[in-house]
């Protein structure tokens, strides 16, 4: 029952990480005289903002269902499908962060008052890095979890293909709200007008795709473990078999 309140603790986290970056983008949006729909819509189509808003719903879900079935009995596998399917976008949102973009010069943040450069910092550091942490204990840690089936691995790659879809279809058709060209791409390694076209991006979204296979397995298999690890101490909580 416990775990139930880390995981809502981390949901609220994450909201407060998301609410900090809308009042960054709003008062950047009007500072720089960007139209605030158009910025509010790139920004609540960011992979980060998208995958933390999905999560948080899990974590809600997940503590809720906790909550109302105290016990040992093992988390059903629709909750453990979407605690697995969530924690591969936010690991690999942290290590990238991590590895590669973290102190990157930002000349849109050069601007920033005091205040908006603090709301910014906690965006960040929530995002990529408080709840990727979280995301790693909850894996290794939480009680109750279930270890899924290997077929669970189109389930975790369902939602990044899902969003690069949307992503390339609608990046040629919204314009970019500084007005320097008539697409915006959240990230510019996804942007076809680029160096490399199409064929460079479509690179990018493989190697990507891959990362998720990766992060997937490793989920997975650390699922599986503690579940045969639990049932080699004759925990209630893993009773029946593994799933395939």
């Amino acid at each position: 029952m416990y775990w139930a309140w880390f995981r809502i603790a981390a949901a609220i986290a994450g909201f407060s990480g998301v609410v900090a970056g809308f009042i960054v983008n709003v008062d950047r949006a009007a500072r720089q005289g960007q139209g605030l729909g158009d910025v509010l819509a790139n920004y609540f189509s960011l992979f980060t903002i998208v995958s933390t808003l999905l999560s948080i719903g899990t974590l809600v879900a997940a503590a809720s269902w906790t909550m109302r079935h105290p016990g040992s009995t093992r988390e059903p596998l629709g909750i453990a499908l979407a605690m697995g399917a969530v924690t591969g976008p936010v690991l690999l949102l942290g290590v990238v962060y991590n590895a590669l973009l973290r102190d990157l010069p930002s000349p849109v943040a050069l601007g920033d008052t005091a205040g908006i450069a603090m709301l910014d910092q906690y965006a960040v550091e929530v995002l990529h890095v408080a709840l990727p942490l979280y995301f790693i204990l909850d894996l290794l840690l939480a009680p109750r979890r279930r270890g899924l089936p290997w077929w669970s691995l189109a389930v975790f790659v369902g939602y990044p293909l899902a969003w690069t879809g949307y992503t390339m279809v609608r990046g040629e058709r919204v314009a970019n709200p500084d007005g320097t060209t008539p697409w915006w791409y959240p990230y510019p390694f996804l942007d076809p007008h680029g160096a490399g076209g199409y064929s460079a991006a479509f690179v990018y979204i493989g190697a990507i795709m891959a990362a998720f296979l990766a992060i997937g397995t490793m989920i997975i298999i650390i699922g599986r473990y503690r579940d045969r690890r639990a049932t080699r101490h004759g925990s209630p909580a893993a009773r029946g078999a593994l799933p395939v």
